[in-house]
């Protein structure tokens, strides 16, 4: 295509300016994917660290005295009949009081299917010491509590149920959640093992979900209630609960998307000033074209298809350069444990999204001068000279 090759000649003659122009979208493509990265997985690790290990939506009663029954078929009728559930499992919970000798402590003792409730809170992975409960009267500590306690693996205390009575149960793991409160509060046994520390049959106090999408939890909530069909039964979503650290993770995604405009705007401009400045460089050698033939229309093209070149080199030294800088963070901005303080998010989609902004601000940004340059005439360039 003629335009096309002339459009390489032009910036192969200008090849100091062409550079200069390159580095400057290079430069804010660069900034779009490390913003986009870490602001990115600034959200992941605040997700992760607040809801990741929770339930996301919950089923509870109404009434705090009534527990759930017909847990199994509940989970089975969300299983098939929700989109975009996760996990779901369940769990029953009571207050109560960790008993030593002569010291207590109050704890929420959590009876669990592990394997279930392992795909929400990943209580294997957070094992410490000793293993999970598997019997009855066996139990699971957390770190700070175990230890505080002064407490060694198999060692027997009673837990002591408000109107129930005292149990006595055997210490067989220490469990880690990296949180203090959670470390001196819960404790975990088997569901089995629970609800004979409470004299109950079969039954639960929550069912616990996770969502793949924990932005779309509010909407999969609605859809649980549908399908729950009972009105003695609650639920809620981290939403509604968290409304603060939903607008945080709204702002943030909010400062990444204007810093990217800003950035835009900026590459933009600059593109067009430059373009515009080489219709003027350039009107003696688009003149002689013109009298030789060709047309407004290709020479239109020629800045149309500078401002294509200049947006795909751009790119893919943005991006390069995105990628440079997200690899030197996480290197180098490590913690005092040698991790990087905050895990980027690598997000194909997005940065190809960038690279296709990039090249779709240059082309627009060459259409003022495109159109300059179609409008220059023969007559003028031999005027001016």
């Amino acid at each position: 295509m003629l335009s096309l090759r002339i459009a390489f000649r032009f910036l192969r003659s200008s090849l100091g300016q062409t550079i200069l122009i390159v580095v400057g979208i290079s430069v804010g493509v660069s900034v779009q994917v490390f913003i986009g990265s870490l602001i990115g997985g600034l959200q992941q690790d605040l997700v992760n660290t607040t809801i990741g290990n929770s339930s996301q939506i919950t089923i509870t009663s109404e009434d705090d005295t009534i527990y759930i029954e017909n847990y199994e078929t509940l989970r089975n009728n969300l299983i098939n009949d929700v989109e975009g559930l996760e996990t779901v499992s369940y769990s029953l919970d009571s207050p109560g009081t960790l008993i030593d000798g002569t010291v207590t402590e109050p704890v929420l003792i959590r009876g669990m299917d592990f394997e279930l409730s392992d795909g929400i809170y990943e209580i294997k992975d957070k094992v410490i010491d000793g293993r999970l409960p598997t019997s009855d009267n066996e139990i699971m500590l957390g770190a700070n509590l175990f230890e505080s306690l002064g407490l060694s693996i198999g060692d027997s205390v009673l837990v002591s149920v408000p109107l129930i009575g005292n149990t006595t149960v055997d210490v067989v793991g220490v469990y880690d959640f990296k949180v203090a409160s959670l470390n001196n509060l819960w404790v975990f046994t088997t569901l089995p093992s629970m609800q004979g520390i409470l004299n109950e049959d079969d039954i639960v106090s929550s069912i616990e979900m996770q969502v793949d999408d924990v932005f779309l939890a509010e909407d999969i909530s609605k859809e649980v209630i549908l399908v729950i069909n009972d009105s003695t039964l609650s639920v809620s979503n981290w939403i509604e609960l968290n409304e603060d650290l939903l607008s945080g993770l709204q702002a943030q995604g909010s400062s990444s998307l204007l810093i990217q405009v800003a950035v835009t705007v900026s590459v933009v401009l600059g593109i067009a000033s430059v373009l515009a400045i080489t219709v003027i460089q350039k009107s003696r050698q688009i003149g002689i074209l013109k009298a030789m033939g060709i047309k407004d229309k290709d020479a239109s093209l020629i800045f149309l298809a500078q401002g294509f070149i200049l947006g795909i080199f751009g790119a893919i030294g943005g991006i390069s350069l995105g990628l440079l800088l997200s690899f030197g963070f996480s290197t180098f901005a490590l913690d005092s444990a040698g991790e990087p303080v905050i895990t980027l998010l690598i997000d194909p989609q997005f940065i190809a999204i960038s690279a296709l902004v990039a090249i779709f601000s240059a082309s627009f940004a060459s259409i003022i001068p495109a159109r300059k340059s179609s409008k220059l005439s023969v007559m003028e360039v031999i005027k001016n000279g």
